[in-house]
């Protein structure tokens, strides 16, 4: 995914997850183009309206960056979702339920599988 010497275009990729499907969309833009403006000629608040909603961060390669950073060639533009949940809660929760389940095998005589 590199730029063509002289042309003053960036390729890049803006991608999107929701849990039921996923969205790769490679772009060529113009050069001093913005994360914003990559996001917008990607077109996906017409195929995912909760987008203009939520106001998604936007980051490239795992990394939160503000709308208004420019766009390097060869960047992955990522859309982040609110988390559903805090990653340390949902830990607590997984891990009493693991609990409960140990708890509910040594009541059943003390043996295991």
């Amino acid at each position: 995914m590199s730029r063509a010497p002289g042309t003053g275009e960036i390729r890049a990729t803006v991608v999107y997850a929701r849990p039921d499907r996923q969205w790769v969309v490679e772009l060529v833009l113009p050069a001093g183009a913005t994360l914003a403006d990559a996001v917008r000629a990607a077109g996906l608040e017409a195929q995912c309206p909760e987008l203009a909603a939520l106001r998604a961060e936007v980051g490239v390669f795992h990394r939160r960056l503000p709308p208004h950073s420019a766009v390097r060639d060869g960047d992955r533009i990522e859309l982040y979702r609110p988390l559903q949940i805090d990653p340390k809660e949902a830990r607590r929760l997984r891990a009493s339920g693991a609990r409960r389940t140990a708890q509910g095998k040594k009541t059943l005589g003390g043996q295991g599988p």
